[in-house]
């Protein structure tokens, strides 16, 4: 059994890898900056600002050995509009747990970083985490904490919230009986649901990705207006209703992020997964289920 801490464990992809660890049979603690509405009897809460007073956080870490950090700014567009507040959190606020790791010593560290890495695409939040996997490499080196840096690719399903980018589409496709995108029609994305991708995060923790850089996306690329076309037939809406809206935002990628890097990653795919066409049904009934409240 591990004794894990999950920073930023109250939000989409965190709340999902803490259930998962608890799932497993592991103790669970999460540190954020709000609590949890999704925290369990099995698991503690400790409310803390991450910038703030340090000796909450490294007392939050004391007595454990495994600490998740998915703490930071998530969304390209706020990272284009504030590059500042994105470096403060995203790089700065990464060294102040790494530190409190060394402090605590915890024996691993597993950072959730995006596969825009590879991209020339990406913007702010690509310098953000590229950087930040720098600052992850570089304590291994110098102190000796081991890590799994885990590379997401489009993550999808429950807890996404409005900041979730297929939780909009499909908000919009039943508030308007429109199924639009804004960006191009030729987009292709990897999505991998939440719980897939909370899954592979706890395997992330044997000893085969210790030290290791590890992709996490969908099974295989797929084509953004098959997906809308899915989702329109799921809503009954004619094929017409699928919209493209050309989008003012920059550092998106169209077809592939990858551009070439000098580091790789491994590509690690859970061997069950969930169809694309449940996860969908899914996320609509959650979508509906929040606009009645």
């Amino acid at each position: 059994m591990k004794k894990a801490v999950v920073v930023g464990g109250s939000g989409f992809i965190g709340s999902h890898v803490a259930d998962q660890l608890s799932d497993e049979g592991h103790k669970v603690r999460i540190f954020d900056c709000v609590e949890s509405p999704w925290l369990r009897p099995n698991q503690e809460m400790i409310v803390g600002d991450l910038l703030g007073e340090s000796s909450t956080l490294l007392d939050a870490l004391e007595g454990h050995n495994v600490v998740y950090n998915f703490a930071g700014v998530s969304d390209l567009d706020d990272a284009l509009d504030k590059p500042y507040e994105t470096t403060k959190v995203n790089v700065l606020g990464n060294v102040i747990v790494l530190e409190a790791c060394r402090k605590a010593k915890v024996q691993r560290y597993i950072y959730a970083s995006s596969l825009y890495v590879y991209s020339r695409e990406g913007g702010f939040y690509r310098c953000s985490k590229q950087s930040a996997e720098h600052f992850v490499e570089e304590f291994q080196k110098t102190y000796g904490l081991n890590y799994t840096i885990l590379r997401y690719g489009s993550l999808y399903g429950p807890r996404s919230g409005e900041r979730g980018g297929l939780w909009k589409i499909v908000k919009h496709a039943l508030d308007t009986g429109i199924v639009s995108y804004e960006g191009s029609s030729e987009a292709m994305r990897e999505y991998i649901h939440v719980e897939d991708a909370a899954r592979a995060s706890i395997t992330a923790l044997g000893d085969e990705f210790l030290n290791q850089h590890v992709v996490l996306t969908g099974q295989e690329p797929m084509r953004v207006i098959d997906l809308l076309k899915m989702l329109a037939e799921i809503l009954g809406l004619p094929k017409d209703a699928i919209k493209f809206i050309e989008s003012e935002h920059l550092g998106h990628y169209i077809r592939t992020p990858y551009a070439y890097q000098p580091k790789l990653g491994r590509k690690y795919v859970p061997p069950i997964h969930v169809d694309l066409g449940q996860g969908l049904l899914q996320l609509i009934d959650e979508v509906q289920k929040n606009t009645l409240k």
